[in-house]
């Protein structure tokens, strides 16, 4: 068996540098979305319901490509040619999503930008654990983290900087202003060109040099061994689901709730479906792997809900809740709610930015605290700045409250990734990456599903405390990084 050469500082730029495009269509995303529904007509309660869109293609379209990309090998190798195909995808939705003449469109096509970004999202995660010996993971993640920052920054202060530049930052009911629309234009232009990038400049070893490899130790693992999930316990997630289902029906609750009901029943059938369906084919291969996870990657699964979580509250509430509290309007079409929209974009643009700083610090922190420790100071610094909400007036000063999520959003993006993948066996790489990711997308999905009722029974509607929430929700993930087993070698490597 051989190690995995290292690679220079230059090879890891460009392995990693398609993510500043993958992050400038996620910020875009992430920071105007909420207000082209809004415009275009959707009410507050109906923003979550419409979001759901992003998390739902995540769980369906990750797996899959995970499981597709570790049987791949082409001319461009193993997960290059899902880069460019998500490339191509998300760049024709980045021209389309300013343009949509209705809500429905609009919906359906953030259905399409975000399945096309996660195409190629999720075999960059596993391009790192293929192309890196395990001393330098945590620094290609890291790196990965940096371009997130740097094109984040950028993109989220598109709509800002072309309203200082005297592009009109207002338009007539329905309509997107124009500089929401040249700020997608631009984007559009800027993912396709770094994931190019990537694809062009740099090479992927072919399988039979992979297999060769050294595999990294595994953690220790209480896993079930992989197999057919037994007929009960698939039934019972389905009857969980249908009780559940008609709870929400008899007390009249927020029909949005009936995602979580649905999220069981799913389950329950997919478990039931993989027992029919022939072994080794792509759906019982990708339930038997979720059944015989590492405990390395349970126990992750429990922080990442929560960091998720907190994240999601953020993207989709804090348009509304700046622009409501901090200028004062809730209406799309005034110019007071439109300067609030652009300040979220700046806002978005400092924590990525501070996120780009955290991504070199990071490493550093990660030497003399240990992985499990850094995550949970990362983490317990962006709680700290997202309840700030509840007690920040002046818009300006929300800036700093943008330090702790910008530390949180770096830790986030590199190292649980850092911390599971010693655990995974290189011919699963891509497929464990693709499962990993349901525990970003499920607290989504919660969280598009929960919060609208939980702000309308509990805080009056006002989409601050969504916020706040968001902060209690990642300082219970920082509580729960403790849970996490360790590698010693990968403490001390970090």
């Amino acid at each position: 068996m051989e190690s995995r050469p290292r690679l220079s500082f230059w090879q890891i730029w460009n392995m990693c540098f398609g993510f500043l495009g993958i992050q400038f269509g996620f910020a875009l995303q992430n920071a105007n979305v909420s207000r082209i529904f809004q415009t275009l007509g959707a009410d507050m309660d109906q923003v979550p319901g419409l979001w759901i869109a992003a998390p739902l293609t995540g769980l369906l379209v990750q797996p899959v490509v995970g499981y597709f990309s570790d049987r791949t090998w082409t001319r461009l190798g193993r997960r290059r040619p899902y880069f460019l195909a998500g490339a191509v995808l998300a760049t024709l939705a980045l021209f389309v999503m300013p343009n949509s003449p209705t809500l429905w469109i609009a919906a359906g096509t953030l259905w399409i930008l975000d399945a096309s970004i996660n195409i190629s999202m999720e075999p960059f995660r596993a391009f790192v654990g293929d192309q890196l010996p395990p001393s330098q993971r945590a620094g290609g993640y890291a790196m990965q983290s940096f371009f997130i920052g740097v094109g984040a920054i950028v993109a989220s202060l598109l709509p800002w900087l072309l309203a200082k530049a005297g592009v009109a930052n207002t338009a007539g009911a329905g309509e997107v202003p124009d500089t929401v629309r040249y700020a997608f234009y631009f984007g559009g232009v800027v993912l396709f060109a770094a994931i190019a990038w990537t694809v062009l400049r740099t090479r992927e070893y072919p399988p039979e040099v992979l297999a060769s490899f050294e595999e990294a130790p595994s953690a220790p693992t209480t896993a079930p061994p992989a197999g057919k999930a037994p007929a009960i316990a698939a039934l019972a997630w389905s009857l969980a689901g249908l009780a559940m289902a008609a709870v929400i029906a008899v007390q009249g609750w927020d029909r949005m709730l009936y995602v979580l009901a649905g999220m069981l029943v799913a389950y329950g059938a997919l478990l039931l479906l993989s027992r029919v369906l022939p072994a080794g084919g792509m759906l019982p291969t990708i339930v038997a792997d979720v059944r015989a996870m590492p405990q390395t990657m349970r126990r992750l699964a429990v922080v990442q809900f929560f960091s998720w979580f907190a994240l999601f509250a953020m993207w989709i509430y804090t348009t509304a809740a700046v622009a409501g509290t901090h200028f004062g309007s809730s209406d799309p079409t005034s110019a007071a709610y439109n300067e609030g929209a652009n300040w979220v974009g700046v806002l978005f643009a400092a924590y990525n930015g501070f996120a780009a700083l955290a991504a070199i610090a990071i490493p550093w922190m990660a030497r003399a605290l240990g992985l499990r420790l850094t995550h949970l100071v990362n983490l317990w610094l962006g709680a700290a700045g997202l309840l700030s909400f509840l007690l920040v007036r002046d818009p300006q000063w929300l800036l700093l409250s943008m330090v702790g999520v910008g530390f949180a959003w770096a830790s986030i993006l590199s190292l649980p990734y850092a911390m599971l993948s010693d655990s995974l066996p290189a011919t699963k790489m891509g497929v464990y990456m693709g499962i990993f990711n349901f525990f970003i997308v499920i607290p989504q999905l919660v969280a598009a599903s929960l919060l609208g009722f939980l702000l309308k029974s509990l805080f009056g509607g006002e989409p601050l405390w969504a916020l706040v929430l968001g902060g209690a929700s990642l300082l219970v993930a920082g509580l729960s990084v403790l849970a996490v087993p360790s590698l010693v070698a990968q403490e001390a490597r970090a």
